[in-house]
């Protein structure tokens, strides 16, 4: 599906490449506000018996991407990208801050520890968390702070580092689509980002963020706007489809429609099909761990869950998640921080929690 808007240029685009699906949203800030200005996605066909996905097939998704903007009539190039959370490795550092000088070495050191990959065959980045919103990051990777104005951190003597790091070996596949695809990439972020700036925005609460992707399933949870805690799951949609096709003896297509018309179709609100619960329930049962871990390990209660993917269209799910984890649970809406025509707004509600990705990246330029 394709749609024009404005005919704006001087805008930025967001370009999320999934395994089977490219969604891109072109966001212009326009008299102060951030403007969808155009929008466009390719979904591929399931193939059980390939393993080939999009993130890895770099002529393939630089056609696709070439395809979306000619049929959409995007001209502008400049594009952000998101490289997939299962590829990225995040871990929270509680590092000694006596010498900040030394801060970079220190993070360095620690990293050897934590990543799973050599250092020389990874892309590593790291920012100091806030702690009682005074400590900044230069780019030179010392702490400045509001109230001590000699440099030295000044809470606790220490400070929690967010240090992630990619594959050199993903990141240039990524860089090489762009390239085919004749686009400007601007910056790759991971996923998390993207979502928590689309759906959470300025919320400091702590909020849980479950992405029910057509392969996979990530799970973070977000305190203060920062990601504390993340699990990538290989269990999607297309395996929920697939259960659902073997147990009613369809094929994957037809499953597909029975999908959405059993769950739209079910008497009362949140209650499920039984063949679509045994299907998601490890899922479930895996959200539902790491939620408790978290609130174990951090003393902190998550007040709510935001579903994005192509899976949060799945009628009632909202309302059975809310009912097996006893929390509030809401479908993300990456239009809310955006303006644009009112008559577009039942397609883009009907496909928004597939974009999540593509307008956080696009927000990433224009906010």
């Amino acid at each position: 599906m394709f749609k024009g808007i404005f005919s704006q240029t001087q805008s930025c685009l967001g370009v999320d490449i999934g395994k089977t699906s490219i969604k891109i949203a072109e966001i212009k800030r326009i008299k102060g506000q951030p403007t969808l200005v155009n929008y466009g996605y390719s979904e591929e066909a399931v193939d059980f018996s390939s393993n080939k996905n999009l993130q890895i097939d770099i002529g393939k998704s630089a056609r696709l991407i070439k395809e979306i903007c000619a049929r959409a009539g995007i001209k502008n190039n400049n594009a952000v990208a998101a490289l997939p959370s299962f590829s990225v490795f995040s871990s929270l550092l509680n590092l000694p801050a006596t010498n900040t000088k030394n801060l970079a070495d220190a993070v360095m050191w620690e990293a050897k520890k934590v990543m799973p990959l050599d250092l020389e065959e990874m892309i590593l980045d790291w920012k100091a968390l806030e702690e009682n919103g005074t400590e900044t990051v230069e780019k030179d990777g010392t702490i400045k702070t509001g109230d001590d104005k000699t440099g030295n951190p000044a809470v606790n003597g220490n400070v929690k580092i967010l240090l992630t790091g990619a594959p050199k070996t993903l990141v240039k596949k990524y860089v090489a689509i762009f390239k085919e695809a004749k686009m400007n990439l601007l910056s790759l972020e991971t996923e998390i980002f993207s979502l928590t700036r689309s759906l959470i925005g300025a919320d400091k609460s702590v909020v849980a963020l479950i992405d029910l992707g057509a392969v996979n399933t990530d799970i973070a949870i977000i305190a203060n706007g920062l990601p504390m805690f993340g699990r990538s799951l290989d269990s999607g949609g297309i395996m929920l489809t697939k259960a659902v096709s073997d147990g009613l003896k369809v094929d994957f297509k037809r499953a597909e429609q029975f999908k959405l018309d059993l769950g739209s179709s079910s008497s009362g609100a949140g209650v499920l099909p039984e063949a679509i619960i045994n299907a998601i329930s490890p899922i479930v049962n895996e959200i539902k761990y790491s939620l408790n871990l978290f609130q174990q390990e951090n003393n902190k209660q998550i007040e709510k869950l935001i579903l994005s993917g192509g899976g949060a269209n799945l009628p009632g799910i909202d309302n059975y998640l809310s009912g097996a984890l006893n929390k509030k649970v809401i479908i993300g809406d990456p239009w809310a921080r955006l303006s644009y025509p009112l008559d577009l707004k039942p397609a883009l509600d009907e496909m928004g929690a597939k974009m999540a990705i593509a307008v956080g990246l696009a927000l990433r330029e224009t906010t």
